[in-house]
């Protein structure tokens, strides 16, 4: 009898931490191409007193974002990473304190970047922005075919790369891109009025890709509407504005950017299902130059330093230590592996993964 009451008792516990796993939330986020230097320093004073760059307001951009203090200065234009996140979570990326993240990849650009996020590995075949749909397993893919997460998972992106590098056609699960029409993914009210002004709105990217906040309210719609238990977001303006040359507007992208995963955090952390759930992983797919000032408005192999980027993460199994100022050599290949191991899930592949960074 007491055999029998010791076996229940393990199995009681085993389907618990099944149930515990299975119950996990992650939402995936990404800015275009937004430099560290801007994360931990904020506003650059040289590039916004530049006039080639100020776009002929650096009084504007000064009076907005300006603080002698550094750390008052990044608060100003990323409030909810330095007021929550650096109470809740933990942010990594400042090469001030020798804390590096870089890509693994050698190209440092969009979809090489981004492939190398989502797959845990680096493929120096995908060598270009215009590559096909992507061969391998995302970490996407991985939580859709778990039971638990099987059809629960959805991805939106301002860039129409997306349907490629996420592999649209063999997903299995929604991925919105660019001007895609998403009456084929939540047929609503507010996503028909989102889809109308998606056709109608202004273009300042071409048709490849379209202004964030389309992209924004039409994740933040979905969310709430079929709430998935796994979810990313890519946002596209920080990238496209630094390659304009127009430094205000790449700050202002980032400080709204900011407001956006505020307004996501708020709304999960207010829902029974996402309370105490959800981890949140915030990245980049590359970072741009800032030994040659000059070059904070490109990147690629042809700058020296674009391989320098950043993240953050907060959620329940994840200690408030803030801004990690250990000196430590990390890489893009191994978030996905670090998602998936603060959700209770080990991600595994037709391809290596690479190894999880252990967060505290």
């Amino acid at each position: 009898m007491k055999k029998i009451m010791t076996f229940l008792f393990l199995l009681l516990v085993s389907f618990s931490s099944i149930a515990q796993v299975s119950d996990q939330k992650l939402i995936i986020i990404t800015t275009d191409g937004f430099r560290w230097q801007e994360v931990y320093k904020g506003m650059d004073q040289q590039i916004a007193s530049d006039s080639k760059f100020n776009q002929g307001d650096s009084a504007g951009i000064f009076n907005k974002y300006w603080n002698s203090n550094t750390e008052e200065r990044r608060k100003k234009l990323l409030p909810f990473f330095w007021n929550t996140i650096a109470s809740q979570g933990q942010l990594y990326g400042n090469r001030e304190f020798g804390n590096k993240v870089d890509n693994a990849n050698p190209y440092w650009f969009s979809y090489p970047g981004y492939s190398e996020i989502m797959t845990g590995m680096v493929d120096t075949l995908i060598n270009t922005n215009d590559y096909p749909p992507n061969p391998h397993t995302t970490i996407l893919d991985f939580y859709n075919r778990q039971p638990a997460y099987k059809n629960k998972v959805a991805a939106f992106g301002a860039w129409e790369a997306f349907d490629r590098i996420l592999n649209e056609k063999r997903a299995g699960f929604p991925v919105l891109s660019a001007f895609d029409d998403n009456r084929n993914v939540l047929k609503n009210a507010n996503m028909q009025l989102l889809n109308d002004m998606l056709k109608n709105s202004f273009r300042p990217f071409g048709d490849a890709e379209c202004l964030d906040a389309l992209t924004h309210y039409q994740a933040l719609t979905y969310l709430k509407i079929k709430k998935p238990s796994v979810m990313y977001i890519s946002y596209g303006e920080t990238d496209e504005w630094a390659h304009h040359g127009d430094y205000k507007f790449y700050l202002n992208a980032a400080h709204q950017f900011d407001a956006w995963v505020k307004e996501i955090w708020d709304y999960v952390q207010s829902q029974p299902e996402y309370k105490g759930k959800t981890t949140l992983l915030i990245t980049t797919d590359h970072g741009r130059g800032d030994l040659v000032k000059s070059e904070w408005t490109d990147h690629g192999q042809k700058v020296s330093d674009a391989h320098e980027i950043w993240f953050a993460v907060m959620g329940p199994k994840v200690r408030g230590l803030g801004e990690i100022k250990i000196n430590q050599q990390h890489y893009q290949q191994q978030l996905a592996q670090t998602a998936a191991m603060l959700t209770g899930m080990k991600f595994t592949a037709e391809h290596k993964v690479a190894d999880a960074i252990l967060i505290k």
